[in-house]
């Protein structure tokens, strides 16, 4: 194994011995690779520079016995939403990549839409990413649609082939006479991408929507304010002036702006029973934040471990955020503008739900920063790249690994619930900073405990299971004795009792 001039490794040149490697390289790092994690640091066991087939995910040789791979199936999703019907059908047009690189080859579109009329829409959507249905309400049939920015440009373009897909989509659910547009800009952005050949829907276009904007600001904003959320926590914490420090990051301030953007959207399609069309500039960060916790809070599926497995896979992974520039993989250079915590601010956002409904999640908090911690450990091909074409080649999928070892993953609170919509309470006063992922590292703060009442509980269960087994075992030995006694009834005193 090669090494820099400061004794840590610079590529791993023995694949049998590369997990030893990187524990052992983890553990010289210590607190240093913690922070790097916590921060969106990805770890640098590279030279920088070198092409992602170098990073560890393609020379380990971890196996496991299930292929996280397969967990996400698109047709066997979309059959579990009642799809494709009347109004929606399935289209294979992007099965070799070439309608839109950053799209799944299978998408859901308007049954009244031809492959034709998807070309042409494309040409008038940022990217050829057009109007696509990711989630169905199961009763009143409004859909969850995604898409980019119409091209509009200064000059204020129109496209009727655009116009009319819109209005189909909005005909597929009979109940409204509006479709709700959802633009993840603030205003003064969209109006200002006008000038980079980019735009809004107006309404002389799209008489039959309603544009709202939901104010989330761009990828520059967010990872400024993690910058300094960074700099209050480590390496101390700003105790003199904690609460202003925190307000003046403005980290819990955008974390508002994203659950509320998601409550309008889930308040939508069930309140208001109208299908809604989300989108941002291109369609891959704040999008996806949005319409992912939306299905989040409105489809309980999504809130045990396979669902939300599959909800990663597809809303993220599959319609192309761009994990590889968001994260950095492989590259040293921290001032990339292209950087930004956006799937970071996610799972907050999802911490937060959990915190608000300790019930409703089958998994737990430590489910959550594991996926996080591997977000930039590139152990796993999960995250690496920015679209989905890319993934699969010789590299192990993080689902894997956690899906070998469940039980670690699982909220011992949770309680099955069908047709259960969460709408969490988006004030400052109901926000929390997340400790045990953002301060965990610092050395100045205590390690965090257990949850007591979490840690009794498993201890009950604990003790429940040690009562079942033993139950068992005294059925199996009495089971002869009882077939030689008497057919007469068994006295009170010769039952069981047990207090499970």
């Amino acid at each position: 194994m090669a090494a820099l001039s400061d004794g840590t490794p610079d590529r791993f040149v023995t694949k049998s011995e590369g997990l030893r490697i990187l524990k052992s390289h983890t553990q010289l790092a210590g607190i240093e690779i913690g922070r790097h994690v916590a921060f969106g640091e990805p770890l640098m066991c590279l030279n920088s520079g070198n092409p992602p087939q170098q990073l560890f995910a393609f020379v380990s040789e971890e196996r496991f016995p299930t292929n996280g791979w397969d967990l996400y199936d698109p047709v066997k999703e979309f059959y579990r939403q009642g799809l494709p019907n009347d109004n929606w059908r399935l289209t294979f047009m992007n099965q070799k990549y070439e309608f839109c690189d950053t799209y799944p080859p299978l998408l859901i579109v308007p049954f009244n839409a031809t492959d034709d009329d998807l070309r042409k829409v494309a040409a008038f959507r940022s990217r050829n990413r057009i109007p696509v249905l990711s989630w169905i309400h199961p009763e009143n049939q409004s859909v969850i649609t995604r898409c980019s920015q119409p091209l509009v440009g200064m000059s204020g373009k129109r496209n009727k082939d655009d116009e009319r897909y819109l209005e189909i989509i909005k005909d597929a659910n009979n109940q409204t006479s509006k479709l709700t547009i959802y633009d993840a800009r603030p205003n003064v952005n969209a109006v200002a991408n006008k000038a980079t050949g980019g735009g809004y829907e107006s309404e002389d276009a799209y008489p039959f929507a309603e544009l709202v904007f939901l104010d989330i600001h761009n990828i520059h904003v967010m990872r400024e304010s993690l910058k300094k959320l960074k700099d209050i926590v480590f390496p101390q914490v700003e105790e003199s002036h904690w609460l202003s420090s925190l307000e003046s990051t403005h980290w819990l301030e955008h974390i508002k702006l994203v659950l509320t953007g998601a409550i309008q959207v889930a308040d939508k399609v069930v309140s208001g029973k109208s299908s809604v069309v989300v989108h941002c500039s291109d369609g891959w960060d704040r999008t996806a934040q949005l319409t992912s916790l939306a299905m989040l809070m409105l489809d309980s599926y999504y809130r045990t471990v396979e669902g939300f497995q599959v909800l990663v896979q597809k809303e993220w992974i599959s319609f192309g955020h761009k994990f590889g520039s968001r994260i950095g993989h492989g590259d040293k250079n921290h001032a990339d503008a292209d950087r930004s915590p956006i799937f970071l601010q996610f799972v907050d956002c999802v911490w937060q739900m959990s915190k608000q409904f300790p019930t409703a999640f089958e998994f737990s908090e430590h489910f959550l920063i594991t996926i996080l911690d591997h977000l930039y450990s590139c152990r796993f091909g999960s995250f690496l790249f920015n679209c989905e074409s890319k993934l699969r080649e010789k590299t192990q999928s993080l689902w894997s690994w956690i899906n070998s070892e469940k039980s670690k993953y699982i909220n011992p609170f949770y309680t099955k619930e069908s047709n259960r919509v969460l709408y969490p309470v988006a004030s400052m006063r109901h926000l929390e900073l997340w400790v045990n992922y953002y301060i965990r590292w610092n050395t100045r703060i205590r390690q965090q405990q257990p949850n007591p009442v979490e840690q009794r509980y498993m201890e009950l269960l604990a003790v429940r299971d040690d009562y079942i087994k033993k139950l068992e075992e005294l059925q199996i030995s009495n089971s002869p004795k009882m077939n030689n006694s008497s057919t007469s009834p068994p006295s009170s005193s010769r039952i069981l009792q047990t207090p499970f």
